[in-house]
């Protein structure tokens, strides 16, 4: 975990928590949403002056494991020329993890799978990552990984 990381991190462990959970599923719906927009932001900010664009959709996802739950996560496309990279959330359970996003490159009407993202895994809070062609291990996302996994986005 970088020291930004960790520095973010104990800063939102102080402030209040806004609204009030009535179970583990909601407060795991809310935290990935909140670390989706927070996703965006850091990607943003690794993008300034690249002429990447990103933009926002929703994705609903049905969630078996809270009662067949239907609820709307943000999804994030960069766009350069006619390519985009989607993340797109896939799931909240599943694989050990709580929430995965699946990362695919999108050329005309042609998708490849690039990665998928997991949100939390055990104990380990920080985003991990595993390539779509080397799916068994996962290792920690950062700057560098991000550019590694949206390389194809440049023809």
């Amino acid at each position: 975990m970088t020291a930004k990381a960790r520095f973010l991190k104990k800063l939102q462990e102080q402030q209040p928590q806004s609204g009030s959970f009535t179970n583990k599923g909601q407060a795991d719906i809310a935290e990935f949403r909140q670390r989706m927009t927070q996703l965006q932001d850091e990607m943003e900010e690794w993008l300034t002056d690249t002429g990447i664009q990103t933009e926002t959709t929703s994705v609903t996802l049905i969630e078996l494991l809270i009662g067949g739950r239907q609820f709307s996560v943000p999804a994030i496309v960069l766009r350069y020329k006619n390519r985009t990279v989607r993340f797109t959330p896939a799931f909240l359970y599943g694989q050990g993890v709580t929430g995965c996003v699946e990362v695919s490159l999108g050329v005309d009407n042609n998708v490849t799978p690039l990665a998928r993202l997991f949100m939390r895994s055990g104990q380990d809070m920080d985003w991990r990552y595993s390539l779509a062609n080397a799916p068994g291990g996962r290792s920690a996302f950062c700057e560098d990984a991000f550019f590694a996994i949206i390389e194809p986005l440049l023809p």
